[in-house]
């Protein structure tokens, strides 16, 4: 580049730089100057982003630990504002509602989910370790929240056996069971014997075991 090329150069520069408005203040100054010449752009101005998630994931939740469990704990954070373990519907015909080991809890503040979400994931609960991470609103199903306030009542295992056990049968249906139960009582004499343990096992008084039916060969013509 000769002499008067590099002068031409220079003057095109100042004449650009004249035309440029000069401003005081640092805020109105042009982020960067484009390479055509002409006016300084301003890059926009970048918003922080808000956390917005308030619900959460609690996965690995022991039996036992239900939604007043869960509500005394978790409400030392902050205020709650629904929680939801999921429960089974059916099982086989009887409606147990048991617990899935997991669940949802939402909470008013967001910050707070996050605290929550921070402290409470891998900790040991009741020899459980507990998974919990933040639900992104949009990935928040509209039905999650469905029901929530139902109350669980849990099913007395005790009264359902207690009523198969002592319903009324037939003498067809109680020589069948008394059969059944004779079965696995020789069963059990049988593992004891092979184990070499000396054990006199009581007898099963109120019902005598019928000997097998002797299977008679058919004689050659």
């Amino acid at each position: 580049m000769g002499a008067k090329q590099k002068k031409a150069l220079k003057k095109n520069l100042k004449k650009v730089s004249s035309q440029l408005p000069v401003s005081s203040d640092r805020k109105d100054a042009a982020d960067f100057l484009p390479l055509e010449g002409g006016p300084g752009r301003k890059l926009p101005e970048e918003k922080p982003l808000v956390n917005k998630a308030a619900v959460l994931y609690i996965g690995r939740i022991r039996h036992g630990f239900y939604e007043k469990e869960m509500h005394a704990f978790f409400s030392q954070f902050g205020t709650i504002k629904r929680l939801r373990i999921a429960r089974n519907k059916k099982l086989r015909v009887l409606n147990t509602g048991k617990s899935k080991h997991f669940g949802f809890i939402e909470f008013n503040d967001p910050e707070v989910a996050e605290v929550v979400a921070d402290a409470m994931h891998g900790y040991l609960l009741f020899e459980h370790i507990l998974q919990v991470h933040l639900i992104p609103p949009e990935h928040v199903h509209l039905k999650l929240w469905r029901g929530f306030n139902c109350q669980y009542k849990p099913l007395d295992w005790v009264e359902v056996e207690c009523k198969r056990l002592n319903k009324v049968r037939t003498l067809e249906e109680h020589k069948k069971l008394m059969e059944k139960i004779l079965k696995h009582d020789q069963k059990r004499r049988k593992r004891i014997e092979a184990a070499s343990i000396e054990y006199e096992c009581p007898e099963i008084v109120g019902y005598v075991m019928p000997a097998p039916k002797k299977i008679k060969s058919k004689s050659s013509p």
